[in-house]
């Protein structure tokens, strides 16, 4: 298994009071990283992931932000230098989506989907770019979804795709921005994750893709081993196409 060393890097993962986030927390803490719990309104949750953590013997904290807003995610960003230092390593994990076919949704809900997932990776990147630049040293890795590589398109949660297909245009030109700079921004898309509410009828390998599959690719991002990747996206998806489900 790869494991980066991280032992005095400070990385956030945003939307990791529970699911995925959370995984990712272990993950990048077993590597020796202080790591930030982002939430938006699950303290309870939040603070379990901490606590966890801390038993485990990494240091961590919960950091309430709303990552849509840019005073929000300014404050968030302000406390986390104040009690560990700058962001070395950003995850945006964070992002809503809607299982509905489009033509149902309300603006409200299209414009949160949106939002979370494109303008959060967006504002979240804008504010801890600086100080990687400063540090000629920085990891961001974005989570997308498959289907924004391989140009499915569906009437149900069309804007989710709309959103990751934007982050991955998102993670190319950060990357070709940063390349001369010790920063490298990629991507992981998973297909169907064993938290999805709902799963085809058939599916690669017969099974989701698990919590740990993706923090295995998220850590190889962070790795020197990856030191010169930059700009790609790793899809966890266990072979699919679309026309093969």
């Amino acid at each position: 298994m790869i494991q980066p060393a991280l032992e005095d890097r400070i990385a956030l993962v945003t939307g990791s009071a529970h699911g995925l986030g959370s995984e990712l927390v272990h993950s990048i803490a077993a590597c020796g990283a202080d790591v930030v719990v982002q939430y938006h309104s699950s303290d309870d949750a939040a603070a379990a992931v901490v606590d966890a953590v801390e038993e485990e013997g990494s240091n961590a904290i919960a950091v309430q932000a709303d990552v849509t807003d840019p005073a929000s995610v300014d404050a968030a960003f302000e406390r986390i230098e104040a009690e560990l230092g700058s962001v070395d390593v950003l995850v945006n994990n964070v992002g809503d989506f809607a299982p509905s076919h489009w033509s149902e949704l309300s603006l409200e809900t299209w414009n949160r989907v949106l939002h979370t997932n494109l303008n959060g990776t967006y504002l979240c990147s804008r504010r801890a770019l600086p100080a990687m630049l400063d540090a000629e040293w920085g990891r961001i890795v974005n989570i997308g979804y498959a289907s924004a590589e391989k140009g499915m398109v569906s009437p149900k949660n069309f804007p989710y795709f709309v959103a990751k297909t934007g982050v991955l245009m998102f993670t190319r030109m950060l990357a070709a921005d940063t390349q001369d700079d010790g920063i490298t921004v990629n991507a992981v898309s998973p297909y169907v994750i064993e938290n999805s509410e709902e799963f085809p009828d058939t599916l690669p390998r017969g099974r989701p893709a698990s919590f740990a599959d993706i923090a295995g690719a998220v850590r190889y991002f962070l790795s020197e081993e990856a030191a010169y990747v930059s700009g790609e996206n790793l899809e966890i998806d266990g072979g699919w196409l679309p026309e093969s489900v």
